[in-house]
């Protein structure tokens, strides 16, 4: 038996005309709204059709919130989500379109909208014919009808694509032109013509290769009040040059553009984690356009915003550390951090990372006054044979550096007398009965002789800042001085981050390895060239047995004891022959003796206190302390009576101590006794003493 083919009137039931029409109406652009107003009208125009399929005119309904949309995806597509939400409530029994590519564009948003069509006997129309998703036949078509869609827009977007790369490949697609340059009517790219603009773009580079950080360029242009030059882009004053404000954003979008090195580049900022690289560029182009830098000016500029990103071989940071970053654990192969105390006195290199990281115990740490003394020593030898060279260059860079500001000077007055010679021309131009417009002219014209005048006061202000040009006298101090470079690195001129830069240069990082836990400590320096040296130093501890002679140490102190030697001699023997101790102190006391022939259980008598070493006049003479034990009261009775006048001493000064003596014989001692216990002083000394003995109880 042979089936019948279904018209579109046999597909639609009275339970579909009982729900609503909606029409779907959707542009791609707003460009194809303004100018293919037709394709509108044929959507529009599909309520008609509604009409014809049974549906009355109050059940049709229009969705056109999507005229300007892209098709592509269902997000930022308000319309097409309020059609699948109709249609998933089950609302809607006819979506009109004039073609399925109106509908969606992307296969994922059509075959969702199939399913819900289909879960809800909901049929879909254009201008071919009536479609029931139930059926298989016409899933079938609408299917390819989607991939249809989605395959004819891949194909226009590969055209585009293809005609603008080939475009590109001949360096012929420019949207906006860096602040420098300038097309002509030709075509052609050129530097601007202006003298001072060129200039201005010239000293950013050489700023940045001079401090080596966007930071550095923007504190010298805010510093010497120089302004970046812009063309307006648009509106009536279109291609008019104007000064503003340097900013740290424009700055880096300037070292970053590889136009200013003469290169065109299509594709630079692609949405790529790589796109930054010029080997990830789809097209570079060298040597199209004139350029302010060389190609590998620009790569060592790139390199150097790089490193900068990175604490170690960036340019110096904040902080009197001068291995700030550079110092790297020898054990897990980690950078150690730089730690301050006490308000940044005491410097402290240690190795976190893995106590950060997972909890372990800290791997090593020392203090960074000895290994900063290494390596500066190692750094000021290496400096010594380029002192003279170093002179040179000082006294050319100082001179380079004032030529530069100089002609920024010139030229901003050059400009400041054109502006004011123009408003002269122009004023002198007018008719004078035309009062409206010569009212105008004048006080333009006097706007700009205000603005030369405010120039030539900071020009002259300048200058009265600037030092003169160096003598033969100065430039013969500057090679004296650089033949000196210890006296110049310790200099107050001399700053931490100065010291820092010169450290980067030389030195690519410093490997610290701490022998266990005593004070030998290996140094491994990487200089800048390859070159590795190793050194070794000694390091401040906090326990004597954490030396590594520690054994050796105390077997040499119990012999120099066993034979006779004394503590002073001891220590001034262990001095002699290179011991240390452990603390902050570089040699022996004879009290640091004692103390470990004490440990070691040795019977050294008893310590020497500051009064044994004082020379006494008489036999009779005794400090406060030991007159206090023979009056059996307190010291500090004894004391106060000496501010009161009740007792004589002198004060008699020895090594480190000062200390009261009192000539204190039998009868000086009775009247002392008999003062303690007469009522007949003073109520005020009694009360005192009274309050003392209180005290002292």
């Amino acid at each position: 038996m042979t089936g019948t083919i279904p018209t579109p009137t046999d597909k639609i039931r009275s339970r579909h005309r009982d729900r609503l029409a909606l029409v779907y109406v959707r542009q791609s652009t707003l460009q194809q709204v303004e100018r293919h107003q037709e394709s509108t009208r044929l959507q529009y125009g599909l309520v008609e059709r509604a009409l014809e399929l049974g549906w009355p005119r109050e059940r049709v309904e229009i969705i056109d919130d999507d005229l300007g949309r892209s098709g592509t995806s269902a997000e930022g597509r308000p319309g097409f989500q309020r059609l699948v939400a109709e249609v998933g409530l089950g609302r809607v029994g006819l979506v009109l379109g004039v073609e399925m590519s109106r509908l969606a564009r992307s296969c994922c948003d059509w075959y969702q909208l199939l399913e819900i069509c289909g879960l809800r006997e909901t049929l879909l129309a254009d201008r071919d014919g009536v479609y029931d998703v139930g059926s298989f036949n016409d899933r079938l078509l609408l299917g390819l009808k989607g991939t249809m869609s989605e395959a004819e827009l891949h194909l226009l977007k590969s055209r585009m694509l293809a005609g603008r790369q080939a475009k590109a490949q001949r360096g012929e697609i420019i949207s906006l032109l860096p602040r420098g340059y300038i097309r002509r009517p030709s075509g052609d790219v050129v530097l601007d013509p202006d003298e001072q603009v060129q200039t201005t773009i010239r000293l950013i580079f050489d700023i940045f290769s001079r401090y080596g950080s966007v930071n550095g360029v923007l504190s010298y242009l805010v510093a010497h009040d120089i302004q970046l030059p812009c063309r307006v882009r648009d509106g009536a004053a279109k291609g008019d040059l104007e000064w503003r404000r340097p900013g740290r954003t424009t700055l880096q979008d300037m070292l970053h553009n590889p136009a200013y090195a003469g290169a065109y580049v299509y594709g630079r900022h692609a949405h790529k984690a790589d796109a930054g690289s010029p080997d990830q560029w789809p097209i570079l182009l060298k040597d199209r356009w004139p350029a302010y830098i060389t190609w590998e000016t620009f790569e060592r500029n790139q390199e150097q915003v790089t490193a900068n990103r990175n604490p170690a071989a960036g340019v110096a940071r904040g902080g009197p550390a001068l291995l700030a970053g550079l110092v790297f654990c020898g054990r897990c192969g980690q950078r150690m951090v730089t730690d301050y105390h006490d308000q940044g006195r005491f410097l402290r290199y240690r190795c976190s990372w893995g106590a950060i990281r997972f909890g372990a115990p800290y791997c090593q740490s020392l203090t960074g006054r000895h290994l900063e003394a290494l390596v500066t020593d190692l750094i000021l030898e290496a400096l010594e044979p380029a002192s003279l060279e170093v002179s040179l260059q000082l006294a050319e860079d100082l001179e380079v550096e004032r030529g530069q500001l100089h002609r920024q000077w010139r030229q901003r007055l050059e400009r400041a007398r054109y502006e004011v010679d123009r408003a002269r021309r122009q004023y002198r131009a007018v008719e004078p009965e035309n009062r409206l417009v010569a009212r105008s002219l004048e006080r333009e014209w006097e706007e700009t002789l205000a603005a030369e005048i405010r120039v030539q006061a900071d020009y002259e202000r300048f200058l009265s800042r600037q030092p003169l040009p160096l003598s033969a006298t100065e430039r013969d101090a500057i090679r004296r001085l650089a033949e000196d470079i210890p006296a110049l690195w310790q200099a107050a001129t001399t700053t931490s981050a100065d010291r820092q830069t010169i450290a980067r240069l030389m030195l690519d990082k410093v490997v610290v390895n701490v022998a266990g836990e005593s004070e030998i400590v290996a140094v491994e320096c990487h200089w800048a060239g390859g070159v590795q040296t190793q050194h070794q130093l000694r390091r401040t501890v906090q326990r004597r047995d954490q030396l590594s002679g520690y054994s050796a140490l105390l077997d040499r102190i119990r012999d120099l004891h066993s034979v006779g030697h004394k503590a002073p001699a001891i220590a001034a023997t262990l001095n002699a022959e290179g011991w240390h101790p452990p603390k902050r102190r570089d040699t022996f006391t004879d009290t640091m003796v004692r103390d470990l022939l004490h440990r070691q259980g040795v019977p050294i008598g008893p310590y020497p206190r500051p009064s044994d070493r004082i020379e006494r006049n008489t036999p009779n003479e005794r400090t406060m302390p030991e007159l206090a034990a023979c009056l059996e009261m307190p010291a500090n009775t004894l004391y106060h009576w000496l501010r009161r006048g009740l007792l004589q001493a002198r004060l008699a000064k020895t090594k480190g101590h000062s200390v009261w003596l009192v000539e204190a014989d039998e009868n000086e001692i009775a009247r002392l006794r008999a003062l303690r216990k007469a009522k007949s002083l003073p109520q005020q000394y009694q009360s005192q003493i009274g309050l003392e003995r209180h005290h002292d109880q």
